[in-house]
């Protein structure tokens, strides 16, 4: 292992994956889509989901995978949860456009088709539709031995919502961030963890006291929290004036998408990051800008509520399993300020 007196931090680029180039390939395909659009178009490439109006009804739709967090299940050679993280990743994307998941659909790409290991995979993927209160109404297994060696296989879902939800009115100054608890790094940075654990020397049969009992693959391995039943309590009982799910790009990339031109002052010491992140920023020597683009560092989901607001949607947040803080405070320029 590398002297600790010349190791440099590491960066999600230094381990492989550009979030500059992804945003660059985004703005691209922008144009390629645009050409496509159809009158029933409401919402284009760039939000949470895509919108299309049948009638009087505005179907959301999604799609996503679990990218490298695979590779940990395949190290574990456990698959029975890695589903619930595609589900989660595509419903709450739905979720954070204001939309009610009704199906989805799933995709199993193996370089040798093991029937167990397909069985695992999409019990998982059931449980996660149970949860999200989605139809798993089919997808596709496909055996590629020329593409995918020996036991590698990927995963993708395809998640369709209906609108249920629009806000009553656009963020203001002076409303307030709501972070929901996540219940870990869901299914995002994966790449960086993965490099950290292996540069630290460390393995994922290790127990370490912060950890409690688990070790750290179990813990790296629990699945994304799934916010489908609580966000729509919530929008039952107050006016939630904006949404965003936090995947790629972490807080500093999402929250702004959701605001309208305004920005967001957070205030980091208001919640506790979980211990396994502070152990990979730890031992990747990873600069707080990075991990706050990078990975969720606590917060899965975000809510702008009006300040008067705040203690009811608490409230009703905790009564529905998901603790939440006061994580910032919208601010009338944009971008994201850390305070």
């Amino acid at each position: 292992m590398p002297n600790d007196e010349v190791r440099k931090p590491m960066t999600y680029e230094s381990a492989g994956v550009s979030i500059s180039r992804g945003n660059q390939a985004v703005e691209w395909i922008k144009p390629l889509a645009a050409s496509t659009r159809r009158p029933e178009v409401v919402a284009d490439v760039g939000g949470f989901a895509g919108a299309f109006r049948v009638g009087d009804t505005e179907l959301l739709a999604g799609a996503d995978g679990v990218g490298s967090k695979l590779m940990l299940a395949q190290a574990l050679g456990r698959y029975d949860t890695i589903g619930i993280d595609l589900v989660a990743m595509n419903v709450n994307d739905v979720l954070a456009a204001g939309g009610e998941p009704l199906f989805f659909l799933d995709y199993v790409a193996v370089g040798k088709l093991n029937p167990e290991r397909v069985r695992d995979l999409v019990a998982g993927v059931a449980a996660g539709c149970r949860e999200a209160g989605a139809a798993l109404l089919g997808g596709e297994t496909a055996e590629m031995p020329d593409l995918y060696a020996g036991e590698d296989f990927d995963l993708s879902g395809f998640a369709v919502g209906r609108r249920e939800y629009r806000p009553l009115g656009s963020p203001t100054p002076g409303d307030l961030l709501l972070g929901l608890e996540s219940s870990g790094f869901h299914s995002n940075g994966y790449q960086l963890v993965r490099s950290v654990v292996q540069e630290s020397g460390h393995s994922y049969d290790e127990r370490f006291p912060a950890l409690g009992e688990d070790t750290l693959g179990a813990v790296l391995l629990r699945p994304t929290r799934i916010y489908v039943r609580p966000i729509r309590a919530l929008w039952t009982v107050l006016n939630v004036k904006a949404m965003a799910h936090i995947t790629g790009g972490g807080l500093i990339e999402n929250v702004p998408r959701t605001l309208g031109g305004l920005g967001v002052q957070l205030l980091k010491d208001q919640w506790n990051w979980p211990a396994e992140m502070q152990l990979i920023q730890e031992w990747g020597r990873i600069q707080q800008a990075e991990m706050l683009r990078t990975f969720n560092c606590g917060i899965g989901f975000t809510v702008v509520v009006a300040e008067a607001d705040v203690v009811r949607a608490q409230a009703v947040l905790e009564e529905h399993g998901v603790r939440s803080y006061v994580i910032g405070r919208i601010v009338d320029h944009p971008g994201v300020i850390v305070g």
